[in-house]
């Protein structure tokens, strides 16, 4: 499968899905002083930011030491994104209600919530596909980090002016967009994977 810039930011968007971190990360800063909280997600958002962006340039040795094709990742990120897509499109409601004392570090804002199992896989993937054009990944990925920074820094504003359904209706509209991203993926690992089995 292959993406252009603006596809795999369109694909990291939906995959770190800002609009459905907001309650979690309101649950999370409920305890943190409000003229922190934009600190601690600019925080939260830059970890993510590392962390990702380590996987894109270890992606391909990681690959080799667990002795990896790229597509059984291809195979695995697309069953990782139908996962993610499903609980976008219905949500747990018992998963945010859990409420963290003081200042959240790394767990669960950085990791899981922006840079999860799928995101991670996603980035190793497109690095895997196209390891030359590594910039191309790293520019997508820097303009959806600062999408959900600005997203989830106005998180509050956005519930008040949209309305708490609308930011749920956009959710469940990601979740639909990326179970068809999800399946998609599926299908063309799947189709590859056929293709090179021997031919009785």
């Amino acid at each position: 499968m292959t993406y252009t810039f603006a596809s795999a930011t369109v694909l990291l968007l939906l995959i770190t899905d800002p609009f459905g971190s907001i309650p979690i990360f309101a649950n999370a800063l409920r305890n943190v002083a409000p003229e922190r909280r934009s600190w601690v997600i600019l925080r939260e958002v830059s970890i993510a930011f590392a962390l990702l962006l380590t996987f894109m340039f270890i992606g391909d040795a990681f690959l080799r030491v667990m002795n990896l094709s790229g597509l059984s990742l291809q195979i695995a990120g697309g069953v990782i994104l139908f996962l993610i897509a499903l609980r976008m499109v219905f949500p747990n409601p018992q998963e945010a209600e859990s409420s963290l004392q003081g200042e959240p570090l790394i767990v669960p804002l950085a990791v899981p919530a922006l840079a999860g199992p799928s995101a991670l896989a996603t980035v190793m993937l497109l690095v895997s596909e196209a390891p030359e054009r590594r910039l191309e990944w790293i520019a997508a990925l820097s303009v959806t980090m600062v999408v959900c920074a600005i997203v989830l820094v106005l998180a509050e504003r956005i519930q008040k002016v949209l309305g708490e359904r609308f930011v749920i209706a956009v959710e469940r509209l990601m979740g639909l967009i990326l179970v068809a991203v999800a399946v998609e993926m599926l299908l063309r690992g799947l189709s590859a994977f056929l293709t090179q089995l021997p031919k009785s």
